[in-house]
């Protein structure tokens, strides 16, 4: 994987082994596996108890560090034929902010001392690596006593200026809603929710807000206006105003983002769209009017907000992004390439 510049790697009962590159799939030369080599090798990097739990449930998540080499996230599973893995590459060495190419404005997020920030986009847009550069700066910034909540543990975070407790889901807690609960009595500055994946995870993640603590989560959702619109639907239909209240009140920002793949060299790049929660989107957000929010993303940029389509241009513009790769990804791709073609003349 590390020599491929792969992201994922794939394992399959009676397949090839095959390698995410940019993005895309490909076989390696390897002939294919049966179900009992996949087995082995699966059994040889998990503990009795992780196996036990495998055996019973039919799939699991853990992480395995390869000294010198790499830290990966796994998830193995049952299967027809036999069983299956996926491995995600975690390096070592946190990414920085700025080495991820992302704006300013997310340091100023960071800057405050209490609140919501959320990063959001659909599966492998690169999430997890966003919140932990975001980690990472809060640990090169700030005095804090910093907690993790992941499922599992990704990149592991060394203490700076910040004291870092890393808890994983299954292992160290129950739940995330278990452990956001009693993370709320570890005298926190700030948590780190893995995933909102529930009604009560969400809801304890707005309480923290509330209670003065900076609030790092995220959520499958791939826009700013769709991410307001799914937490206030987790919510029974009396409790949404209030809730949308509670929301207006305490979110910072959120980060959206999707990962393209690069023209100008190997690799992927971040396309973002940010929303900095100012006066008129938290009216938006009581009101109940998510779809006006693109509005101000668009008329906010003197405020660090960025719409997608707009940096999804500059990408183009720059060379690292091809056009047409761009507009698979765009909010309107047919009104993307008419912007970029009168662009062009």
């Amino acid at each position: 994987m590390q020599k491929a510049g792969a992201s994922d790697l794939h394992l399959s009962t009676d397949a090839v082994p095959m390698l995410r590159i940019n993005g895309h799939l490909e076989k390696t030369r390897h002939r294919s596996l049966t179900g009992d080599e996949v087995r082995l090798l699966m059994y040889e990097l998990l503990t009795d108890a992780q196996i036990e739990r495998f055996e019973a449930e039919g799939e699991l998540d853990c992480a395995y560090t390869l000294d010198g080499v790499a830290r990966f996230r796994i998830n193995v599973y049952k299967k027809y034929p036999g069983i299956a893995a996926a491995f995600r590459i975690i390096p070592h060495e946190v990414p920085t902010l700025d080495e991820l190419g992302f704006p300013p404005v997310l340091k100023s997020l960071l800057q405050k001392r209490a609140g919501l920030v959320l990063v959001t986009g659909p599966t492998n847009s690169g999430k997890s690596t966003t919140l932990a550069a975001m980690v990472d700066y809060l640990n090169e910034q700030m005095k804090y006593h910093i907690i993790t909540l992941e499922d599992p543990l990704e990149f592991l975070h060394r203490n700076k200026q910040c004291l870092i407790n890393q808890r994983q889901i299954g292992e160290h807690s129950r739940s995330f809603a278990a452990a956001l609960r009693a993370a709320l009595r570890e005298d926190p500055n700030v948590i780190l929710v893995g995933e909102m994946r529930d009604l009560e995870t969400i809801a304890l993640a707005i309480t923290a807000a509330e209670l003065g603590l900076l609030v790092l989560g995220t959520l499958h959702t791939k826009s700013a206006a769709q991410t307001i619109g799914r937490i206030s639907d987790a919510f029974p239909a009396d409790e949404q105003p209030a809730m949308r209240l509670a929301l207006s009140e305490v979110l910072v920002g959120i980060c959206s983002q999707q990962l393209l793949a690069r023209a100008d060299r190997p690799g992927r790049v971040a396309a973002l769209e940010i929303l900095v929660a100012n006066g008129a989107v938290r009216n938006l957000i009581r009101e109940g009017k998510n779809h006006q929010v693109n509005n101000v993303i668009v008329t906010g940029r003197k405020e660090g907000m960025k719409p997608l389509d707009q940096h999804l241009r500059e990408l183009v513009e720059a060379g690292i992004v091809a056009r047409d790769e761009a507009a698979r990804y765009a909010l309107d791709p047919t009104s993307f390439l008419l912007g970029m073609n009168r662009r062009a003349l």
